[in-house]
């Protein structure tokens, strides 16, 4: 029988199409603009599992208002490093979002991007002193230095009307407000890039194509085995550099790549869901995001917020998001997913990260169980004078945390994003989740300096970097002069309130 196997070489594969493939091909596209790009997409659209609006928390997560990235030691200090991080990282996407914008390879930011308060709220005693403490340790920062705390209640109905209806004045409750906040809609504006990248020379997009199988060859580059979900048709691609950034579809392939790097990670699935509000005068009442403190033991993608969004040219409102266990590691994955992902030498990481997190193992099965009575009153905390007829559940998305070997521990879980690359700089794998989307052009970044070394260092590229992205190279937070013109240049391209 004839072999019909079609074959293609290529200098890259890009598997999954979501925003951190569409931010590395780009990237790559800009600084080597006669690279050949392949990219493999399992569903039938870009940006359909993690990148996709309903399925991530939005945020942009710039650490304006999430308590998660600002957790306080037992003798009460605010550690602000992961915040100031992720603050610096979500600057670097914002230059490179307005450079994309300015050069027209992307139309319309106000479709992708809005301006939107970010505020954290809290109640009790407590709980107000470490917002005040957080305040005051980011409050010093340049990134942070348009933070505003309140504990009056008058200003705070101001803020947040929604929230404060129906509550007891004599509360202790405090917030804080970043006006610079932005809600991003990443998979509007990753098919925006996917649409950009797809019409330039050399780059060709497979929707509805799975990898079955990766391998690497003697001289190092990667074969690849694909299979058109449509038709049945097997391909076969060849390609010198491999990206794997396919959400929560990435670990079964790292395991499949069978490199000494991928030894040891496993994945804990954690399912989500929303309360979506139905009612648009509800909805038109709150204009903010508004993070709360997370439940003891919950993951950090379960901070619970109210929070406006603009889905689909529309405005939105969100609460949740409620945690729940499932096998699959996709949204459109398949309950074996976990089952499978077990294997010699990742099985003791996993079951020391299962013992060392039974409080989370808890109270996912205790969300599992909620009632929608319960899934109301969680809502009451944040709005008071909520009607459970006014909201209906949405399915959010599938997150895989990352388990991997720890000497002292056996195994630890990860609560980030985690990128394997291999010492050849022929493959690498992205892991993990929260705050993946916001922070994706530096990870990418990143990854090039670690698996193009001897491209980085040219003077084309070092100077593309800088074109792209003005504070390449440079951290923003110990530079307030060169922030405060990167922040006004951006939000001015990006039609953002600065």
């Amino acid at each position: 029988m004839p072999d019909t196997t079609i074959r293609s070489n290529s200098d890259v594969v890009l598997i999954g199409a979501g925003i951190m493939s569409a931010t590395l091909g780009l990237i790559l596209k800009e600084l080597q603009p006669d690279l050949k790009i392949e990219i493999y997409e399992r569903l039938d659209i870009a940006a359909a599992e993690s990148s996709d609006a309903w399925n991530n928390a939005g945020t942009g997560h710039s650490a304006f208002c999430e308590l998660n990235y600002t957790p306080e030691s037992a003798d009460g200090t605010i550690d602000p490093k992961k915040a100031i991080s992720i603050a610096e990282s979500f600057e670097v996407s914002r230059q490179f979002w307005a450079y994309l914008v300015q050069e027209k390879k992307i139309s319309s930011p106000e479709n992708f991007i809005k301006s939107i308060p970010h505020v954290s709220f809290v109640w009790g005693e407590k709980n107000v002193a470490y917002l005040k403490k957080r305040f005051e340790v980011l409050h010093s920062n340049p990134l942070f230095k348009q933070m505003i705390f309140s504990t009056d209640f008058s200003e705070l109905k101001k803020w947040m009307p929604l929230v404060m209806e129906g509550r007891d004045e004599n509360e202790k409750v405090a917030a804080t407000s970043m006006a610079i906040g932005t809600d991003v809609n990443f998979g509007e504006l990753t098919r925006s890039m996917f649409n950009y990248l797809a019409k330039l020379d050399g780059v060709t997009m497979h929707f509805h194509h799975e990898v079955q199988k990766l391998k690497q060859r003697k001289d190092k580059s990667w074969r690849i085995k694909i299979t058109d979900l449509a038709t049945g048709q097997k391909r076969k691609a060849y390609a010198k550099f491999v990206f794997i950034g396919a959400g929560g579809g990435s670990l079964p392939l790292l395991e499949k790549a069978d490199v000494p790097e991928g030894k040891g990670f496993g994945g804990f699935p954690v399912s989500g869901q929303w309360l979506k509000c139905t009612n648009p005068e509800v909805i038109a009442k709150h204009h903010a995001k508004v993070y709360g403190k997370a439940s003891v033991g919950a993951p950090p993608m379960s901070v619970p917020h109210i929070d406006s969004r603009m889905i689909d040219g529309k405005k939105a409102l969100l609460f949740g998001p409620f945690a729940g266990f499932s096998t699959r590691f996709l949204k459109n994955g398949s309950y074996s997913d976990l089952p499978l992902s077990i294997k010699t030498d990742n099985i003791i990481p996993m079951i020391a990260a299962g013992i060392k997190n039974i409080p989370l193992t808890k109270y996912l099965i205790e969300q599992v169980r909620q009632s929608p009575k319960d899934r109301i009153n969680a809502l009451r905390e944040y709005v008071p004078t909520a009607r459970s007829k006014d909201w209906k559940i949405e399915r959010a998305g599938q997150r895989v945390q990352v388990i991997k070997k720890d000497e002292k521990e056996g195994g630890i879980l990860e609560f980030g994003t985690e990128v394997i690359t291999t010492t050849d700089g022929s493959l690498a794998v992205l892991l993990g989740a929260s705050p993946g989307a916001s922070t994706a052009v530096s990870i990418m970044t990143d990854l090039v300096g670690k698996c193009f070394k001897n491209e980085i260092v040219n003077p084309e590229w070092q100077e593309k970097l800088k074109t792209m992205i003005p504070s390449f190279g440079q951290t923003l937070n110990d530079k307030p002069s060169l922030l405060e013109e990167i922040r006004k240049n951006t939000a001015e391209i990006l039609k953002l309130n600065n």
